[in-house]
């Protein structure tokens, strides 16, 4: 079932404001858009739509096979600092067949391969030396190939890496646990030597067995704040759509994108040209009010988070279901 529901985008002016009316249609699961054949491409977020990070999602297995076995194209867009085959391996092991997608495109990847490459000029002109912010309890994320020196005294340092925020990365490979404050303090002091900072993942959080984690674009959000450069590797930046619709060859207006959150999955395909389906059951649940999984959100909370966000689905259901 789809119904229509008005939405407005709210540009402050002094004590006015101008309304633009925005429309997106509620649905209760996607079998009605796959049956439709309107869209040949399903950009897929993984954490938050497909699974928590622990589990997948109630029917979202299923869900998968009958958009794959209908045709669809499917290719995960995510902004996990992992490699790509890292995370198919992490969809195998939740149970998820691997031969439903077609590809798989990570922030991690596309930083992975720009720092191998340096055919972009600016990724060419970065320097060799970098102070890496990476994961501890989730694992360590190796620059193994990549020729990179890493230090941990910024004023040795030609740039920041950021894959994680719970450890600081060592010389050997291996790395030290270290919390978020000391790690924004060496933020600090690598904005005052005015040094670039490569985002590997752009999510400010994610879920993770319905609890929400502190991820990279956190960092990058705070580098930003402080005068710093940021490359972002991942949504809502088009470098990472532009990867995955070269992938499958195919426009815009043949893709549509899933994902839980609105400034970057849903901003990002908005910015893109391309439709969206807004998952209103990960990040902004408790936003939403929203409880329990499958529980449908109000739409005046969704019209009004929308608005916050300056970011418009085209469709809003409470979960990837069919």
């Amino acid at each position: 079932m789809a119904t229509k529901c008005s939405i407005a985008s709210c540009e402050e002016g002094g004590s006015s404001s101008v309304e633009v009316p925005r429309a997106f249609q509620c649905l209760d699961g996607i079998r009605s858009l796959c049956e439709s054949g309107r869209y040949k491409v399903w950009l897929l977020d993984q954490f938050g739509v497909l699974h928590d990070g622990k589990n997948p999602y109630l029917g979202a297995i299923s869900t998968l096979e009958k958009l794959a076995d209908h045709g669809a194209k499917l290719v995960v867009i995510s902004n996990s600092s992992r490699r790509a085959c890292t995370t198919m391996k992490k969809l195998n092991s939740l149970g998820f067949d691997s031969s439903c997608f077609t590809s798989v495109v990570t922030s991690g990847e596309l930083t992975h391969q720009n720092l191998l490459r340096r055919d972009d000029p600016w990724f060419a002109a970065l320097g060799k030396s970098c102070i890496h912010m990476t994961w501890s309890d989730r694992g360590a994320i190796s620059l193994e190939g990549l020729g990179l020196q890493v230090v941990t005294n910024v004023d040795d340092a030609d740039f920041v890496l950021a894959h994680g925020t719970e450890a600081l990365g060592l010389p050997s490979g291996d790395s030290i646990p270290m919390s978020l404050d000391d790690l924004e303090q060496m933020l600090e002091f690598s904005a005052k030597r005015k040094i670039p900072m490569v985002v590997a993942n752009p999510d400010y959080v994610t879920v993770e067995a319905r609890a929400l984690r502190v991820m990279p674009g956190t960092l990058g959000d705070k580098y930003e704040k402080l005068g710093g450069e940021v490359k972002w590797m991942g949504k809502p930046d088009k470098v990472i759509y532009s990867a995955a619709m070269a992938m499958v060859g195919v426009d815009p207006c043949d893709c549509i994108a899933v994902g839980d959150s609105l400034h970057h999955d849903i901003k990002g395909a908005q910015k893109g040209g391309i439709a969206s389906a807004f998952i209103t059951g990960g990040i902004h649940a408790n936003e939403l009010g929203i409880g329990n999984f499958g529980e449908t959100a109000d739409s005046d909370a969704v019209q009004s988070l929308a608005c916050k966000f300056d970011a418009y689905p085209s469709y809003v259901l409470p979960a990837f279901t069919w």
